[in-house]
Formats: structure tokens, sequence, C-alpha cells
């Protein structure tokens, strides 16, 4: 199939699970002249890296009660099939709703849809269930409502293929991340801050393969339950709760030998090991050093900046070249103002420049719904999408199914 231009929206809900980004982008392949080696290397052998305009972006908080019902869902130890299948079919119709207001509100006609859906299980490694062993995911969210409604073709369940191919699933914004943002002269680290924290570190002037791309650790999860626990909100904004605490350093010198932090990239993580019993845990272990609801937020805060910055000095940094390191915020977690400060006390030492994806033309909400929406681009041109450096997987391959209206 020939690439063409499409308008595409992207959808994406993360493990923040405080509700929907939708970004509509316009793709269009490069001019058929043009060469890419880094392209080819990707398994892309008949064009160049692709252009990516975004187009729109929108954001739709979750209903408190859909909101609920995923958190109980992601944390539950055991769950009915029928909670799971209304779950499902609801995140669909909330979905559909938000790409549809979306499209209305900028009036755009769609060609397609990717939608990453609702991360409620992801389990990377292969364990022991029913006498077999094997790796698996689950992102709920029924493409088939979103197509129906829509009446335009959805791409989803991106991630099986790639742990099929011996992946993790995850991390696979690394393609947008590449494809907007790797430069000849200067290295360039996304980070995302998500309920999890992730980066790709693109050195300057390397192809695909040379992507270094994992999850650093728990980004806005914990902040966002003990700002909910402790004062009925549902995150810290803006950092000002916790800009009025002080960092427990034991809590957070303990905090720091979790195992998931000696693991070599590839790696993920998710509500499995940093959800609500972490929080739990780690709120009590605040109370028994300080009553102010402030320092466990301020401990919290400097645990994301820490395991962003250790992460980036133990297996970014030596691989780094150019003329010097663009670091860039995205996610809900770059308008932490005392997160970047932290962030920046400890990163700007090792050479790094902070700046938000806003500078380089991507809103910092944006951007992770705007990759999917590039995956279902190749998804539907049936071009890999994931990138093998990044996830661990010992081949490209097409990600993603496609739903028909």
């Amino acid at each position: 199939m020939s690439a063409h231009a499409m308008t595409v929206a992207g959808v994406m809900s993360g493990t923040s699970a405080d509700g929907i980004d939708v970004a509509v982008v316009r793709i269009s392949p490069p001019h058929p002249n043009r060469k890419d080696k880094g392209a080819v290397r990707m398994g892309h052998p008949h064009f160049a890296q692709p252009k990516v305009t975004l187009l729109a972006h929108e954001a739709f908080p979750f209903p408190a009660a859909l909101r609920r019902a995923v958190l109980a869902a992601m944390d539950a130890k055991a769950i009915s099939t029928a909670e799971l299948a209304r779950l499902n079919w609801r995140l669909g119709l909330a979905y559909a709703e938000a790409v549809k207001e979306t499209a209305r509100r900028h009036n755009t006609i769609l060609d397609l849809v990717g939608c990453h859906g609702q991360t409620l299980y992801h389990q990377p490694r292969a364990e022991a269930y029913a006498g077999r062993k094997f790796a698996c995911t689950w992102q709920a969210g029924e493409a088939q409502a979103i197509a129906a409604a829509l009446q335009v073709p959805v791409v989803s369940n991106f991630r099986p293929l790639d742990m099929l191919a011996g992946g993790q699933g995850a991390p696979l914004v690394p393609l947008l991340d590449y494809v907007l943002f790797s430069d000849t002269k200067r290295g360039r680290v996304l980070q995302n801050i998500g309920g999890i924290a992730n980066l790709t570190a693109i050195p300057a002037g390397s192809g695909p393969e040379q992507i270094i791309a994992f999850d650093t650790g728990p980004g806005n999860m914990v902040i966002d339950w003990l700002a909910q626990k402790l004062f009925g909100k549902s995150l810290d904004r803006g950092g000002a709760l916790a800009a009025k605490g002080s960092v427990l350093a034991p809590v957070l010198s303990a905090a720091l030998r979790h195992p998931y932090y000696q693991l070599r990239p590839p790696r993920t993580a998710g509500r499995e090991q940093f959800g609500r019993a972490y929080a739990a845990e780690f709120l009590a272990a605040c109370r028994k050093h300080s009553k102010s609801s402030e320092d466990a937020l301020a401990t919290a805060t400097a645990l994301t900046a820490e395991t962003i910055a250790r992460s980036y000095a133990r297996f970014v940094r030596a691989k780094m070249k150019g003329r010097g390191v663009d670091f860039i915020l995205s996610g809900g977690g770059a308008r932490n103002n005392t997160l970047a400060a932290m962030l920046a006390e400890r990163l700007e030492p090792m050479g790094c420049t902070l700046a938000t994806s806003e500078k380089f033309g991507m809103p910092a909400e944006a951007k992770e719904a705007a990759a999917f929406a590039l995956l279902a681009w190749h998804s539907w041109h049936r071009l890999p999408g994931n990138v093998p450096a990044a996830t661990g997987a010992k081949r490209a391959v097409v990600l993603g199914q496609i739903s028909y209206a």
C-alpha cells in the first residue's frame, strides 16, 4: 500500500486515569525522492520520515464515576467479568465522545483514529499461569464502539505484537520522538511525566537503532495519590503543595532502593509496582518521620525527580553526543513547577538544558496522543511502528488491530 496523507486522531488515557487526551494531526509522507537511511533501518524502505503537523488538541476529564471504576479495576486483585466487560464498553463510548467533540470543535474530518486504550494490566515479563509461562497486557476500551460512533476506522491494541516479537510492549512513543525531535547537532532526551515517567534519548545524528528508551519509575502516580488522600485534590497543581514541604531524606533514600531501579533497560513500570499499595506504604514511611502532609508530597516529588536524574546519569549520559543535550519535558508533570525545579537542579550540572515540548511545537499534554495517531498511520500503511532498540523486540513489526466502521 503506497503511503498517503491522512488526518488522524490519536487518543490516550494514561496510568494516572485522570482523563482523555485527543490530538488531531495531519501526517504526510515526505517527497519520494528524499533519502533517509534512518527510515530504511527502521524497516521503511520506500519513504523517509513522515511529516507530522498538530492540528488540534483537547483534554477531557473522566466523569467521577468512570475514574473510580478505572482506578478500582487497575488496583483490583480480583474483579468480575461483568465489571470488566462494562468498563471496556464504557471506555469505548467515552473515547468516541471525546474524539467526536474534538472534531466538532475544530471542524475537522477524520480519516483514521488511533486509540491506545486504558491499561488495566501490563506484565512485560513471562510468568507462570495455568501451566504456561508468558507475558501479557490488556488495554481496555472497545474499539469497535469508537469506529461505529465515528464511522471511521480505528487502530487499537498496539502492544501485543511487539511482546510476541520478544519486546516489552513499551515504550511506543519513541517513534514520534524520533520523527519530531531527532537532530544532527544536539542530543535530545524526551522525558514524559504521566502516571509513570518514561524517557526517550536520541543522540545527535543518530539512527533509530541508537535510541535509548525506558520507564524511569513513578511520575505523577504517587504524587496524585497523596494529593487526593491528604488534600482531597486530584493533583498537586503546579507543585504548590510540595513547595511548602521539606524532603524527608531517610524516606527518599529507602525508596530509591526499590529493585526496579536496578533493572537495566529496556524496562517498563506500572501500577503493579507503584500503584495504590506502594503509595500507601510510602505515606506510612513518611508519617514515621513527619506529620506534615506537605512533607510527604515534597518527598514523592523528589522521588520522581531523583529517579529521572539517576536514570539519565546511569543509562544515558555516556551515550549522548553533540553540542549539548536538550532535556524536553512533556505530560502532566511538565506543569509541576516544583518538580521542574528539582529536575533542573539535578540535570543542569550534567549539561542538560531543560525545556518543554511546546518550544518544539507540541503541547506537553498532546505528545502521547499524537504518538498513537502516528502509530495508527503506520499500521494503516502496514509499516512497522515499534522501535526494537526501545522495547527490546527482536524485530520491527506492524502494530495494532483495525476495527472498521
